[in-house]
């Protein structure tokens, strides 16, 4: 069995969330390998177990300093080898600057998995995802620590409230 880690996962408002969940509902019909149970999020970081103390300060750090902010899907993907279908965000000054607190973004790309399966399902999938999928703003509000596998959620924390509604 491969060494636990822990992964920081930036999360997202209610509303956010329940639009994500409807996109998923058109997906239903496709077997996944996801992990059951997680928010949706964006992967941030993954490190080895012993940095959970550092990673629950650079948290609580980023939690105080950084406001929940909006987040702009326009995208939908496949990452190489036709195994993960997701939903990525434009990239803004706001989402780089959170994950550059727990590390560099080169060689990241900002996604919220949708599905994980084998290439044929994954094309399939896509043809699905593709005929309900709009651009919507969403909001990201939310840190949680979790370690893999099996997964467990360690911490959870809010960002700072933002001056405008969404």
């Amino acid at each position: 069995m491969a060494d636990k880690r822990l992964c920081v996962l930036a999360g997202y408002d209610d509303q956010t969330s329940q639009r994500l969940d409807n996109l998923k509902e058109c997906l239903k019909d496709f077997e996944t390998q996801e992990t059951k149970g997680l928010p949706h999020h964006i992967t941030l970081c993954s490190a080895p177990t012993e940095r959970e103390a550092e990673i629950k300060r650079a948290m609580i750090a980023a939690a105080k300093d950084i406001k929940a902010f909006p987040i702009t899907f326009n995208h939908i993907g496949i990452f190489g080898g036709a195994k993960v279908l997701f939903i990525s965000p434009d990239v803004s000054f706001s989402l780089l600057k959170l994950k550059e607190r727990f590390g560099d973004s080169w060689n990241w790309t900002a996604h919220t998995t949708m599905l994980i399966s084998d290439p044929d399902m994954i094309i399939k999938a896509s043809s699905v995802l593709s005929k309900t999928f709009n651009a919507f703003i969403g909001k990201m509000d939310c840190l949680y620590l979790y370690e893999f596998f099996p997964a467990r959620l360690i911490c959870s924390i809010k960002l700072k409230k933002s001056d405008n509604a969404l």
